[in-house]
């Protein structure tokens, strides 16, 4: 169990560098962690006049794998439908446009590299 308070800790840091790194970019947030019965999804922002569905994805290193590769078909199907969800609930600005982006993090906490995708998938993939 120590590897899974480690493995939050590094989430909620991930989460929370997008989080001021989007912030600084001038998107507002609307939501953190939304979840419903269908799924979870890091963030909710605005951007302008689009709700932004965001997913945190980090690596210490990619000498495997990209980052986004960690985002395959199935997360997005969910992303998609836990976005899909919230659009349909009564929040507000729910009838602005929205797109999916990811958020890739990797690299030393101390120096990380931050990649923004805006777009990275779309409700018909």
């Amino acid at each position: 169990m120590a590897g899974t308070n480690n493995t939050n800790e590094t989430g909620k840091w991930a989460e929370n560098l997008a989080f001021e790194y989007l912030s600084s970019c001038g998107l507002a947030v609307l939501e953190r962690n939304y979840r419903c019965p269908g799924g979870e999804i890091d963030l909710i922002m605005q951007d302008k006049k689009t709700i932004v569905f965001i997913e945190v994805k980090y690596r210490k290193n990619d000498l495997y794998y990209d980052v986004i590769e960690a985002v395959d078909k199935r997360k997005c199907d969910r992303i998609i439908k836990t976005g899909l969800y919230y659009q349909q609930s009564a929040k507000p600005g729910s009838e602005l446009t929205c797109r999916f982006d990811i958020v890739a993090i990797s690299g030393d906490r101390h120096k990380p590299s931050i990649k923004w995708i805006k777009n990275a998938f779309d409700a018909q993939t």
